[in-house]
This record gives C-alpha cells, structure tokens and sequence, in this order.
C-alpha cells in the first residue's frame, strides 16, 4: 500500500466498505468516495474527514492513476458510470473482499462465516477480546452498540472479520481460527443452489490455518480442512461448547473441553444470542483468553444495532428492530421473542430484501411470518436487483396464515400503525435488511404514543 497516498471508494456508505475507509483515514491516507444516496453512516464518515459525494460523477475521482486505489462493492452495478472510467483509465480496480484480505495478511485473524449469526457472533467475539484487555483490530458488518462503530484498531497483531460469503468475498480470507455459523440455502444469484452454497463454505474452511469452530451437525469434515475441528451448541452436550441452562433462562454454564464457566449472562436477550455468545467464547477460549474475562465480556455486551436491538421496552409493550432478511433467520428471531416476551401478540413488520431472495424463498418466509400473531408485509426492497416480472411480496402473502396481516406500500406503514388496535401486551419488530430501518424512529414514536394513550 505504500504506493498510494488516495483511496477512493465506490459504494462507501456500506457496512463493509465503511468500515475499510474507516481503517485508512485512520492511517493517514486521502479517503474519499461516491454513495447513491446519503445516510447516517455516511454523515458520520464526513464528520471524521471523508469527502462523500451522491452522484455518479468521475470528476470527484482523484486523477493521479499511479497513486490512488479505487475499491468497490459487488453491490455497485457493472455498467455504473465511476467503476466503469476507473477500470478504462488505468487504475488499480480491486474489490472490498480484495481490500480486507490485503489488511488481514500476516495477522492473526480470527474470522465469523455463516449466512447467518455472523454479525452478532464478530462483534461479540471482538467485544470479548476488547474488554479483556487483550485487544483487536475488528472489521465489523454492523454498528456495535459498545463502541458506536464498524471498526476497532489495535496495536497487536489480532484481527477479527466479518467473512462474508456473498460473491464468495470469504475466500479472500486465511484465518488462524474461524467460525462457520450456518451454511443455508442464500444468494442464490450467485451461487445457484445449496451444494455450491456448501461448496464455498468448504473451500473457505479449507484455507483455515488453526481451528474451524463450526455450528454442531454442519457438513464440514476433516476431509475439508486441514485445521482442527470442534464444535458449538445453544443446549446439545454432544458439542465441544454449549450452554447449560442456569437459573432464569437467560443465565447459563458455559460448558468447554477445559471446564465450567458458571453463571454467565449475555447482555442482550434471546437464545439465539447466547448461541453467539458459545461461538464467540469458544474463539476465545480457544486463544487462551481467561474464563472470567469471558464471563465479565458477555454481561457487559451491549448488543449490535439492528440485531435484535430493542427500541422501546416499556410495561406491556416492547419494539424491536431486527435484520433478518433470510427464513431461517426470521424464525429464529420470532422464536427468541417469545421465548423472552411469553403471553404477548407479536405483530412482525417485515421488508422483503431481493427479488430473487423472494422468488427463491417464498414459501418458507411464509412458513416464518406465520408464526407471529399479526404480519404487516412492505414491498420488495430491490437493493442491487431490477424487478422481476410476477415476483412481488404477493407471493408470500398469500400464503402466509397468521391470524392478522396486511399486505401496503411502506408508505403506508405509518397510518397503518396509527389505525390498529392496541392491546396490555404488545411486541413488535421491524424485519429486513433494506431501508426498513430508516422507518424505526416513526415506528417508536407511533407505538409508544398509542400505548401510553390506550
């Protein structure tokens, strides 16, 4: 890198890019980039010195070819006016995934991979290692709630990300020790179908140096990896690590090859979050990081914004906003709820993200939204995609057989909310990785207005 003196990003305002242009300003570098359109991220990146421009314009690209990077995400079209001048006018072109390999080389990464849980499980894992004292650097796909960042930055030579396995972005990695999640039929637009879904999880197992952690009962054997294998559970004995219920239900025995760590309590609730909390501890038990210092991380964890993130939690009545765009990942949210919230009506506001994770995927979002009480379902948010012809939110409406639902625009959302009943004892939660979050505030004000005037 020492070639370059600008970086220059193509899609900045996104998780994964953020936190990369995060990294090199903090290094001194000239950072700057293009969005489609602005958001709080991005304000926040301008406040730290990072010109941001809202248009497709090449005249904002430095124009010193020699010394200036430009990165991008696949989530950018192909055809798009800066990517396309970029690559004929002879810069070096790499892609995000590229970007986080080059700064993970030579360091001693620790990786979470899974179509699902990985956000939670890295920021945990990073929190684990933060609050200890032994510190990390970490490359992070949501805002941690401890820090109010994507990015941490340490002196040692730790580093926790975030492997995403959409466009294959995972194999860029070489991990000390990595955690493979779940392994779920997702992005089919790339991938095709499940076996090359697990075909890729394989291959990024494979480039693992020390230990793969994986989910008890995933496809991943010894004939796929030339690390050691072990594995986590919420509640199975048969695992290396899991829970053991203690007390309340959210307090539990850590259980590991090397003991007992009694009485631990995640700081946010939910049992699928102390299924994270297993696999991050399991990192870092694995390191060599002491029990009681991973004890002492997990209550104090605060959580990860837009994963099971409760906005409101007042008496008889809770909102919580939530990311999960993937079935698998809705019905372990809802199943968390009531397990944490039993006796309420739980009323899911859900934002379908893709056309093809909708075509591919209808019945069983069907499947998941059935088990809340009342669904209100919003539009398809296209995100990268062009529409599809005949695939609209129709195709998991109709289906779905929750006692209540409605199907509007989410313009409408708000009225909606304004006009349904309110009972003693209500949950919600905002579902979706679109732009379902830039409805939340309205959300809390509205629910807590008819609450308080029931």
């Amino acid at each position: 890198m020492a070639e370059y003196k600008n970086i220059y990003f193509i899609g900045i305002g996104g998780i994964g890019m953020s936190a990369i242009a995060r990294y090199y300003n903090a290094k001194g570098y000239s950072v700057s980039g293009y969005d489609r359109t602005p958001s709080p991220l991005t304000h926040e990146l301008e406040q730290e010195g990072i010109s941001i421009h809202y248009c497709d314009d090449t005249g904002f690209i430095p124009k010193d070819t020699g010394s200036t990077l430009i990165v991008y995400t696949p989530a950018i079209p192909k055809d798009m006016g800066e990517l396309t001048y970029a690559f004929e006018h002879g810069y070096r072109v790499i892609k995000r995934s590229q970007m986080l390999g080059e700064i993970a080389r030579g360091l001693r990464c620790m990786a979470v991979a899974g179509t699902h849980g990985k956000t939670t499980t890295s920021t945990l894992l990073s929190h684990i290692f933060t609050s200890s004292g032994e510190g990390c650097s970490a490359f992070l796909g949501g805002i941690s709630k401890n820090y109010g960042t994507n990015l941490l930055i340490s002196g040692n030579d730790v580093i926790v990300a975030e492997a995403d396995e959409f466009d294959r972005s995972f194999l860029q990695l070489f991990p000390e020790t990595a955690v493979i999640t779940s392994m779920d039929a997702d992005h089919l637009d790339i991938y095709g179908d499940v076996s090359h879904v697990h075909e890729a999880f394989k291959a990024f197992a494979s480039q693992v140096s020390g230990t793969v952690i994986k989910k008890y009962g995933l496809d991943i054997t010894a004939n796929d990896t030339r690390a050691a294998i072990m594995t986590y559970s919420y509640d199975n004995p048969a695992a290396d690590f899991y829970a053991e219920p203690a007390g309340d239900g959210r307090h539990f025995n850590l259980c590991w090859p090397g003991g007992t760590i009694q009485d631990c309590m995640v700081g946010i609730p939910g049992w699928v979050n102390i299924e994270n909390a297993v696999a991050a501890s399991a990192v870092a038990l694995t390191y060599g990081l002491a029990p009681e210092k991973i004890r002492e991380a997990l209550a104090s964890f605060s959580g990860v914004k837009r994963r099971f993130d409760r906005l409101v939690e007042e008496k008889g009545l809770a909102y919580i906003d939530d990311y999960a765009h993937h079935p698998n990942e809705i019905a372990a949210s809802i199943s968390s709820i009531k397990g944490y919230y039993p006796g309420a009506r739980y009323t899911a506001i859900f934002q379908p993200h893709l056309y093809t994770r909708t075509r591919d995927f209808a019945d069983e979002f069907a499947q998941a939204l059935s088990n809340a009480d009342r669904l209100i379902l919003l539009d398809i948010y296209p995100a990268r995609e062009e529409p599809i012809p005949g695939v609209t939110s129709s195709m998991i409406f109709d289906k779905v057989t929750a006692p209540e639902k409605v199907l509007i625009k989410k313009e409408e959302l708000a009225g909606c909310l304004e006009n349904m009943d309110m009972g003693d004892n209500e949950v919600f939660i905002t579902l979706g990785a679109g732009d379902i979050d830039r409805l939340t505030g309205d959300v809390a004000g509205i629910l807590r207005k008819k609450h308080g005037n029931r």
